[in-house]
């Protein structure tokens, strides 16, 4: 189908709606029959579908340092899944994804969650808190830190905590207890929610969490309204635009919370699925998704807006609190026909849903099984608006802008996959490294992949990563390790 020409006097809006442990299969244009997702199913109804789409690792901190940095965050030290308080991963000097876009042009925001670290040195809460998002190319930013389960439970804005009185300062600990919060250990009696591993202190909102932390009291979130805060800044943050900054275009990161730990959905959504409040909280995004989407109709941006949705990594079932999702999972399955999830060397750790929207360039209804990574958008919109990357930055970057547009159907030759062992994705082979550690992560009841001995799988005949062919492909190993060592080495 060939698209009738479009002719723009500036450069499309770009909205990347980057969900949270959202599995391959959670999304119903991926085959999710257990929860319907019509808003995000529209996103590859009007646009393409890719089926080899990848986060750059299966947790968290180090996927977002990858989409924001073009880089392997397995390259730099300190990238792993950062704690509440922990200091900014990503500093002022390096090149961005929103400092690229701000440079051709762009208004840039960043709504939702952060979890790239804040601030230098021990962060104190009660003052200005910086560098963050907007010293590494945001304009604005309402934000959560770090994740739901996690303290410090507020919310910051540009460079301050929200709502917080002078008289309540915060005080924030990772190594012992401050104050005399009560906490999820040794008061059960007072939670609404109760901790399975590991989210057993501070109490706020009725829920436990990791880490300590007092004061603050009316700067404090409440679980229910987070997904309503956050879709209403969002939206905002286009409304705004469009009515002060109607000829600049602007570049959206929203980062919902969706469907993280802990999953406290609006009462509007609980119940409203057969799968407890991880089902629900799934309905919940996809009306999060249906909300930009909207705003972006009322003020006729569709045509020249790209719209991306994706995750951060792979999907997860219990993952420290009681809520069901194991329970109530039935028949669904949250990685789809991939093996693994979160925290996993096997597909379903990174191969995540990858919903391309752009209706003046990419036909509706297109499939496209481009191997491709969120590591590779700064390069690829670098390439967009014309913004040369300086030397040294975005190294593990491809400009694939073709391949989103479906002018390319092959994408990168090879990709790097992180979680604790390290793999290599190539063509249809997948190598995974041999690496120590349990085989089985019995918190969360997921198979990581570690082994001791390497792993080569033909994903083209055994998506499910069964038949380990290693052994009987000698030549393929080394031909791959011998590019992994060139990578590394790079």
């Amino acid at each position: 189908m060939l698209l009738a020409s479009v002719s723009f006097g500036q450069h499309p809006n770009i909205v990347i709606i980057y969900a949270d442990d959202i599995g391959f299969g959670d999304v119903s244009c991926n085959g999710n029959r257990s929860v319907s997702t019509p808003n995000i199913d529209r996103i590859a109804e009007e646009g393409c579908r890719f089926t080899d789409g990848h986060s750059a690792a299966a947790t968290c901190t180090p996927s977002r340092y990858a989409l924001m940095t073009g880089e392997y965050a397995w390259r730099k030290k300190g990238t792993g899944i950062a704690t509440g308080d922990a200091t900014a991963i990503i500093t002022p000097e390096r090149v961005t994804l929103p400092s690229v876009l701000q440079k051709a042009g762009y208004r840039t925001s960043a709504v939702g969650k952060w979890h790239l670290g804040l601030g230098t040195g021990v962060i104190d809460w009660n003052r200005p808190i910086f560098p963050g998002p907007m010293e590494v190319g945001f304009d604005e930013c309402f934000i959560i830190p770090a994740t739901g389960d996690r303290v410090p439970c507020v919310y910051v804005e540009n460079h301050s905590v929200v709502g917080l009185s002078a008289n309540d300062p915060i005080h924030v600990s990772f190594s012992g207890p401050v104050g005399d919060e009560p906490t999820g250990l040794q008061n059960p009696e007072l939670l609404k929610m109760q901790w399975d591993h590991g989210h057993n202190s501070t109490i706020v909102n009725g829920i436990s969490r990791i880490g300590f932390m007092s004061g603050g009291k009316a700067a404090r979130w409440v679980d229910e309204d987070m997904a309503e805060v956050l879709t209403s800044r969002a939206v905002r943050f286009i409304d705004q635009h469009v009515a002060s900054h109607k000829k600049q275009p602007f570049f959206l990161y929203f980062s919902t919370h969706d469907i993280h730990v802990p999953r406290a959905p609006l009462p509007r959504f609980v119940g409203t699925t057969s799968m407890g409040p991880r089902g629900d909280a799934i309905a919940q995004l996809d009306w999060s998704v249906g909300e930009i989407l909207r705003s972006l109709d009322q003020h006729r941006l569709k045509q020249n807006t790209i719209v991306i949705f994706t995750s951060d990594n792979g999907p997860v079932l219990n993952d420290g609190y009681k809520d069901d999702a194991v329970e109530k999972i039935g028949n669904h399955r949250p990685a789809g026909p991939w093996r693994g999830g979160k925290y996993s060397a096997f597909e379903g750790g990174t191969r995540v849903p990858f919903l391309v929207r752009w209706p003046a360039k990419i036909a509706p209804g297109s499939v496209s099984e481009a191997l491709i990574c969120q590591i590779d958008f700064l390069a690829s919109f670098a390439e967009l608006t014309g913004e040369p990357l300086p030397p040294g930055s975005g190294r593990d970057s491809q400009n694939l802008l073709r391949t989103l547009k479906q002018e390319d159907r092959n994408g990168r030759d090879h990709l790097v996959q992180q979680a604790g062992a390290i793999s290599l994705r190539q063509g249809k082979w997948k190598l995974i490294e041999a690496h120590s550690g349990p085989a089985l992560s019995r918190q969360v009841n997921i198979e990581t992949a570690n082994a001791p001995e390497l792993q080569l799988y033909d994903l083209t005949t055994d998506p499910g990563e069964t038949r380990n062919l290693a052994e009987a492909n000698s030549a393929r190993v080394a031909e791959m390790q011998g590019l992994l060592k060139k990578i590394r080495e790079n």
